[in-house]
């Protein structure tokens, strides 16, 4: 492929800063690595989340300040699966389980986990899904500021050669501008 004068090598998937991109935009392994990293982070900070010396809404605010920033590292550019935003919030809701703890039910008496609308109405940040949303609408107005000149912009503001395949395509992440706005 030629680009400005230079030829550069067609590869499946490389490295960059921790994060890996693929010709076929998609992110579950990169995805699946960043929970890894999240859980590991999440597993750091266990015994001072557990501590009953600080607050709830301490160890929550502990969560969405360094746990969620290692899991949305990179976001910008993922293209979303339903199935990788469900695992995105299967953790959100593991972790949140983890620091709001068990509750006993009025009526029974018993101690049970949380339900999911119970956890995001103790857990009072938009969910992990809706702060990749917003992160991904951020991304195309810092890039058209660039100008130009800058590649980046011309990839997002440019047209692909070629024709895409039959069938249902992959979802672009144009595709996902678009939805998100």
């Amino acid at each position: 492929m030629k680009l400005e004068n230079r030829y550069c090598e067609m590869v499946e998937e490389f490295k960059y800063v921790e994060i890996t991109l693929t010709n076929q935009n998609s992110f579950p392994e990169e995805i699946k690595s960043r929970l890894n990293s999240g859980n590991a982070c999440y597993h750091l900070v266990q015994n001072l989340s557990s501590s009953s010396l600080l607050s709830k809404i301490l160890n929550s605010k502990t969560y969405r300040n360094i746990n969620l920033r290692v899991v949305l590292y990179g976001c910008e550019t993922w293209s979303l699966t339903l199935r990788e935003k469900c695992r995105l919030k299967v953790f959100e809701n593991r972790v949140l389980r983890r620091i709001f703890g068990l509750r006993r039910d009025d009526v029974t008496g018993e101690w049970r986990k949380l339900h999911n609308e119970k956890l995001n109405d103790l857990y009072s940040s938009p969910s992990i899904v809706r702060v990749t949303k917003s992160r991904r609408m951020i991304w195309p107005g810092h890039v058209a500021r660039m100008g130009e000149r800058i590649g980046v912009y011309r990839v997002l503001a440019g047209k692909p050669e070629g024709e895409r395949s039959l069938g249902r395509h992959r979802r672009r992440w144009k595709d996902n501008i678009k939805m998100d706005l």
